[in-house]
């Protein structure tokens, strides 16, 4: 597909992402396929700033000899996340589109103060047996050289006949072995806290009424506030070179409330594990945390 490239500077404000937010709260009805949207969404050079990798460590978890969090960029790339889901041009409205899945791969050892070239666009749909779902790419460059990326899947509930390529829930986990290894509490003020940082300040985290509004009875974790706390539990010190994160998010998480990091045996630089209530019969998160192994590219349903 040919995208428009739009090159982002100044990234927008915080005010604006939420006025574009409510008025892409309706769009009108479908009559067949949906358009992908065409725009591929730039901003020339994001640094990675020390204070910036400080705060999200501080929110997530991380030490800084870990170096910069494979799931930093993530934040980084969110508003433009955000400014594709509510363009006219995105046939659903952004509000109730569900995070159901991430996948990262990093090339190369990030460093703080680094310049990225970020570009987020609509790569694909994807027929889900729930709905219509979508993969939003993000590609970090450095000096011209891709570092890192990631995938992002969406989903949009109750659409009739998706279109796109079927989606397989691909991550597995055996229960034998599985151990819990962490218990977090979570404050009910941490859907605020963590919107501070990622600039992801969608209701459902926030505000109970908002919450509620969208049919939760309490505010929810961010997923990728959940990917963060569990990649800060298992990124060996030192930074990464190569690194793969994969998640599929499950059930909601709700604040205040009390979850358990779960994993198996340790082999090598390899972490399989979920997030889950206490007592581990609810999953939250299920995920695969591979490092220094040359990252190979992989399609949603491998």
């Amino acid at each position: 597909m040919d995208y428009v490239t739009q090159i982002i500077d100044p990234p927008p404000s915080r005010t604006r992402l939420l006025l574009d937010g409510v008025r892409a709260l309706r769009k009108p009805k479908l009559d067949g396929a949906p358009p992908l949207p065409g725009e591929r969404l730039v901003r020339a050079a994001v640094e990675l700033s020390p204070g910036g990798i400080a705060a999200y460590g501080r929110a997530c978890g991380f030490r800084p000899e870990q170096g910069v969090p494979l799931s930093y960029p993530h934040v980084l790339a969110f508003p433009l996340h955000l400014m594709l889901l509510t363009r006219p041009s995105f046939p659903y409205p952004a509000s109730g589109m569900v995070h159901l899945a991430n996948r990262i791969r990093q090339h190369q050892r990030l460093q703080a103060g680094q310049a990225l070239r970020l570009e987020v666009f609509c790569e694909r749909w994807v027929a889900h047996p729930k709905g219509q779902a979508l993969s939003i790419a993000t590609r970090a460059y450095s000096a011209g050289t891709l570092v890192w990326e990631s995938d992002s899947l969406y989903l949009r509930r109750d659409v009739k006949n998706p279109v796109g390529e079927p989606w397989n829930d691909v991550l597995a986990l055996q229960e034998e072995g599985v151990l819990r290894t962490q218990r977090w509490v979570l404050p009910v003020d941490l859907g605020r806290r963590f919107a501070k940082v990622s600039g992801d300040f969608n209701p459902i985290h926030t505000s109970v009424i908002g919450a509620r509004l969208f049919g939760f009875r309490r505010a929810i974790a961010h997923g990728m506030w959940t990917l963060g706390r569990a990649l800060a539990a298992q990124q060996p010190p030192g930074g990464l070179d190569q690194a793969e994160a994969h998640c599929d998010f499950k059930l909601p998480i709700f604040l205040p409330g009390q979850v358990a990091l779960w994993n198996r045996p340790v082999t090598g630089p390899r972490r399989e594990f979920e997030v889950r209530n206490f007592a581990g019969d609810k999953p939250h998160m299920r995920g695969l945390l591979l490092w220094n192994e040359k990252p190979a590219k992989r399609a949603w349903n491998e």
